[in-house]
């Protein structure tokens, strides 16, 4: 402890005066050091001067330090003046009476020990403490939700971003394998799966609030500005006919699960990979149909500010009506061209550029015109995603032709396939499935005048090459087009929402959706939006510190810390029974420090349950059965 001097003006005597405050030094959770009040000492006017005021910070701290009546100072004034704050702490309770430490030794019989009531810690302590950074609790307490409401949301939310299962293994994990209940406070025999399904819709009403609280802490916590957004949208299928359901549709599935209804989600991300803003629409919308939608929602969400940020989108959004509406709102953007140009031009002004990717393969970038359009295009060549399309060009092409010459043993043998008409259709069917391959190809079939087929040849074209354009594609965008490698590293960060799909529906298990109603998907949808927020967080952190781990390997490196109960017996047959977490490994060490979160979860508690002596003419309450 120390005395910390501070200055004050007095209003009644226009006067400066100095006043003194025991204070002490401590390190929060974090780490980080910080001061804090023990004792307002006023302005000390008993004590003349400077060397006085030593003594009797000494002599403070000889009391404090469990030394009362073993030794007194010479001065009196400064022995009772250090007595009096004394008291002054005991009686406030600033101090730990305890006057030493005793160490906690008893003896004990090792053949009574047992391990029991073993529960996953780490992984929850984790999710736990990336909650209480992102002030989740403290929100949903501002919306007069009630202690036991928050503790079984965050139940929730943590047990779904660790073990995301349906809502009736959830209870059995929460009860059974994990000790999140411990860390939020919540009972876990209160747990079941219509209270984790009614705490889900709960959260839902709360979307557009959480959302908005969760962009601005994020960008607090993390210093981020937003300048550039990700926009895209995926699908996830059900499990189920839904058959009165208004959002379940068939539609063209991502997962090429064309037999099952489908629901759309779009999501706005930044380039740290934090979702900015989320909506759910029906299973046969278009991607292009949601953009306006999307953009106008988030001028509300966002408010007004002084800039806008960069749109980066996919092809599959950048429509000419699209992209005029972007024009329109002044925002810029940044996409791939959903056709590949014919008629450009390089620009004068540049020259070709050659970078490399994270894998160190070549790409060539090249500033283009293309006449008419106020647009600039970046020519983007890039040999690994040529030789890919090679490949697969080569693959479509042997199944192409492989498909003809079935057709063609048809003609040939009996009973086939021999009707004109039938043999193009068949034909048209295999184009169908092979759009991007048949263009290459002159197919002639010959027939008898009569209807009847009796050849077919097909041939390559000889003045095309379907390989000539492989690996060439075309960025569009508003933007400075004399950037090259900025722009094409720009765009680059779509990556960043491939990734966000990936995890949301793989490891947050979005996919597919087993629920009936549409109420019930939507908070599904939504549930996965919020652990989505505790892993975004995790691992942003842990990128800026060099840990790129997926999150399915940070769970498993996590879950190596425990719970463990032990009892066992000492010599006098009391029971002791200890609660403790596990050491944790030097992979979750690793982890914490990193992100600064404790290692340590949870304190250490113990309980001693003693046995009763049973004294001379004193009856025992234990019973014995006796033989005979």
């Amino acid at each position: 402890m120390y005395i910390k001097t501070i200055r004050k003006y007095c209003i009644a005597e226009h006067d400066t005066h100095t006043y003194f405050r025991l204070s002490e030094s401590y390190r929060d959770e974090h780490g980080i050091a910080r001061q804090r009040m023990v004792l307002g000492l006023g302005r000390l006017l008993e004590l003349p001067d400077f060397d006085h005021k030593i003594l009797f910070l000494e002599r403070l701290n000889e009391l404090i330090k469990g030394r009362p009546t073993l030794f007194s100072c010479k001065e009196e004034r400064i022995e009772q003046l250090a007595q009096h704050y004394y008291a002054q702490l005991k009686l406030k309770k600033k101090l730990d009476m305890a006057p030493e430490v005793v160490d906690d030794v008893d003896t004990v019989k090792l053949n009574t020990l047992k391990n029991k009531n073993i529960r996953e810690i780490g992984a929850e302590s984790l999710c736990y403490q990336a909650l209480r950074q992102l002030g989740i609790s403290h929100y949903l307490k501002t919306r007069g939700w009630d202690d036991e409401q928050v503790r079984l949301a965050a139940t929730h939310i943590i047990s779904r971003t660790v073990y995301p299962a349906s809502e009736l293994k959830t209870v059995s994990w929460i009860k059974e394998n994990s000790a999140v209940c411990e860390l939020t406070g919540y009972d876990p025999e209160k747990v079941t799966k219509d209270k984790l399904y009614e705490i889900s819709k709960k959260l839902y009403e709360e979307k557009s609030g959480l959302e908005k609280h969760l962009s601005r802490c994020t960008n607090e916590l993390f210093n981020l500005q937003d300048k550039i957004i990700l926009y895209d949208l995926t699908n996830t299928y059900f499990e189920g006919r839904m058959k009165n359901s208004k959002m379940a549709k068939f539609g063209r599935s991502k997962e090429k699960r064309s037999d099952a209804k489908l629901i759309v989600l779009a999501v706005i991300i930044n380039s740290e990979g934090f979702l900015k803003y989320s909506d759910i629409f029906e299973g046969n919308t278009s991607d292009c149909s949601t953009l306006k939608t999307v953009i106008n929602a988030l001028n509300k969400t966002a408010g007004q500010t002084s800039w806008k940020p960069i749109i980066v989108m996919d092809a599959g959004i950048a429509t000419e009506e699209n992209i005029q509406f972007l024009k329109d709102e002044k925002y810029d953007y940044l996409c791939v061209s959903r056709s590949t140009l014919k008629d450009y031009k390089a620009d004068t002004d540049s020259l070709p550029v050659q970078i490399f990717d994270k894998r160190k393969q070549p790409i060539e970038l090249l500033n283009v015109r293309v006449e008419n359009d106020t647009d600039n295009y970046l020519w983007v060549k890039s040999e690994a995603k040529a030789l890919k399309e090679k490949s697969m060009n080569d693959q479509f092409s042997s199944r192409f032709e492989e498909g003809l010459r079935v057709i063609q043993k048809g003609i040939a043998s009996k009973g086939g396939t021999k009707k004109t008409d039938k043999v193009w259709e068949r034909i048209g069917r295999l184009k169908e499935k092979y759009s991007s391959t048949h263009q290459f190809y002159d197919v002639t079939v010959s027939d008898n005048g009569k209807g009847t087929a009796t050849s077919l040849g097909f041939e390559k074209k000889a003045e095309i090459t379907i390989d000539d354009k492989a690996g060439i594609y075309f960025l569009r965008t508003s933007l400075n087009g004399k950037e090259e490698q900025t722009l094409w590293m720009i765009y680059n960060l779509i990556r960043e929402i491939e990734y966000t799909f990936r995890v949301l529906k793989t490891d947050l298990d979005l996919r597919p959706i087993y629920h009936k109603t549409d109420e019930a998907s939507m908070a599904h949808l939504h549930l996965g939006l919020l652990a989505y927020w505790l892993v975004s967080t995790i691992r942003y952190q842990l990128k800026l510190q060099g840990i790129n781990h997926g999150w399915s390997e940070i769970v498993r490196i996590m879950n190596t810390q425990k719970m463990v109960t032990t009892t066992i017996e000492n010599t006098k047959g009391d029971t002791i029974q200890i609660r403790q977490c596990s050491e944790p490994s030097e992979d979750v060490r690793l982890i914490c420090s990193k992100l600064k979160y404790r290692q340590i979860p949870m304190p250490r508690k113990k309980y001693v349950w003693h046995t009763d002596e049973i004294f001379k003419n004193q009856k025992s309450d234990c019973q014995f059965v006796m033989d005979g």
